[in-house]
């Protein structure tokens, strides 16, 4: 949330976004317009973890495959790449 707002959110409005985990299927979005719409990140900080801890969604579905790469920034090399 703190990320978003401070980091994100401080760009202009016309900057394109690409969601990572967006569920409707939508390729880009822009700053302003999630400035504007979502419906999550217009709430105050402690409303937004209540409605996140309530979500109940379903693990992505790649999600033990991309963990190990995540946990290791993305950086693999052959000693990593075994370890996964």
């Amino acid at each position: 949330y703190q990320s978003v707002h401070s980091q994100i959110f401080s760009l202009p409005d016309e900057t394109i976004l690409y969601p990572a985990h967006d569920y409707k299927g939508r390729l880009l979005t822009y700053v302003g317009e999630e400035k504007r719409l979502n419906q999550r990140l217009t709430k105050p900080e402690p409303e937004f973890i209540e409605i996140m801890k309530n979500l109940n969604l379903p693990l992505p579905k790649k999600i033990e495959a991309s963990l190990p790469y995540n946990l290791v920034d993305g950086q693999v090399d052959s000693q990593t790449s075994a370890a996964i």
